[in-house]
């Protein structure tokens, strides 16, 4: 058991130092760009990644004072949408109901980014597809490859995979990591969290 233990945390270890740097400052230039244009930042995930999306929206509306929002924060809404519509076109729906403009971010939260040949998360794929249409910038964060959402994206952070065992835990908890720190980054960082804030 103990060996294990070991084994994740030096693998999460490796991840932090590896994981490339410069699409997170893409990711920031890219978020100052939206908040300063008025753009609103919609993030979609599935599973955890939906866990880290309602996560994230808080953090971006609180700390960063970006508009933002979640399909999934909205289980009538999107339940109705999977019973009338299904699964695979719901987030796309949700986006052209919300007024998707080229002023607006897109922000996946995904282990795999999409594929529509494996049809894994055929939901992001196609909410992507209409994002690029409209102009909307594209920033993800995702595991393996990076799927659909590494090739479509204007700044992709891929987690490295260091054990294919451990790819989904790693994305998951790394997706946490990228997004709490371009929340505190300085250039975007507009309100002071209540604990750095407490002398």
């Amino acid at each position: 058991m103990s060996d294990y233990i070991e084994q994740y945390l030096k693998e999460a270890e490796t991840i932090c130092r590896s994981i490339p740097r410069e699409p997170i400052t893409k990711a920031v230039a890219l978020l100052k760009t939206i908040r300063a244009g008025g753009g609103r930042l919609f993030v979609l995930g599935v599973g955890g990644g939906a866990g880290n999306a309602a996560h994230a929206v808080n953090d971006f509306r609180k700390i960063v004072q970006l508009e933002a929002y979640a399909p999934t924060d909205n289980v009538s809404e999107l339940t109705a949408r999977v019973n009338d519509d299904g699964w695979e076109t719901v987030f796309v729906q949700w986006l052209k109901g919300s007024r998707l403009t080229a002023r607006d971010g897109v922000l996946v939260f995904s282990v795999g980014g999409g594929s529509a040949e494996k049809k894994i998360s055929a939901n992001l794929v196609y909410a992507l597809q209409y994002a690029r249409e409209i102009g909307a910038k594209i920033i993800g964060v995702v595991g393996r490859d990076g799927g659909f959402t590494a090739q479509v994206g204007d700044a992709v952070v891929v987690v490295p995979t260091v054990n294919a065992e451990t790819v989904t835990p790693h994305t998951e908890a790394f997706q946490a990591v990228v997004w709490h720190l371009l929340v505190s980054h300085p250039e975007l960082k507009a309100q002071e969290m209540k604990w750095e804030s407490v002398k």
